[in-house]
């Protein structure tokens, strides 16, 4: 590796964490009081996909592990924005359906964060946006896959 790409790609990499950082702070100050940002993920997932999901399925859905995974569940569930279930095909697996509560608490976040994240597209401009996610698309899955 030359002395220009370790450069390049520790900027690259520099830049990426501190944008996520700096995203996550901004995200959970417009959040609704109690919700985090991992809560809000789970939720609008459970959303997009429109079914159930196990907490196995959820873990590798977001990297994270499923001890993770279960204690984000656990605060979930608690705050009645998802249900838990036994598999009645496999008493050992459990699966998690969103509940009306959840998908309201799911909409509140995103009429709180969709200024937020509106502004910072109109502001970089949408086709700058639009070329760019390919790349992050592309350094995700090369990430994925490692």
């Amino acid at each position: 590796m030359t002395e220009d790409t370790n450069a390049l790609a520790v900027t690259l990499f520099s830049e990426i964490l501190t944008a996520d950082q700096l995203l996550r702070n901004r995200l959970s100050r417009v959040l609704p009081k109690g919700m985090e940002i991992s809560h809000f993920s789970v939720l609008n997932h459970l959303v997009f996909v429109g079914d159930e999901r196990s907490p196995a399925q959820l873990a590798s859905t977001f990297h994270v592990t499923r001890g993770a995974m279960t204690n984000t569940l656990a605060k979930l569930e608690w705050a009645g924005y998802i249900h838990i279930r036994p598999d009645w095909d496999d008493a050992r697996r459990k699966m998690v359906a969103i509940s009306p509560a959840g998908r309201r608490a799911r909409d509140q976040a995103i009429s709180a964060i969709a200024p937020l994240i509106n502004r910072v597209v109109d502001e970089l401009g949408q086709e700058r946006v639009r070329s760019t996610l390919p790349v992050l698309r592309d350094l995700r899955l090369q990430l994925e896959g490692e």
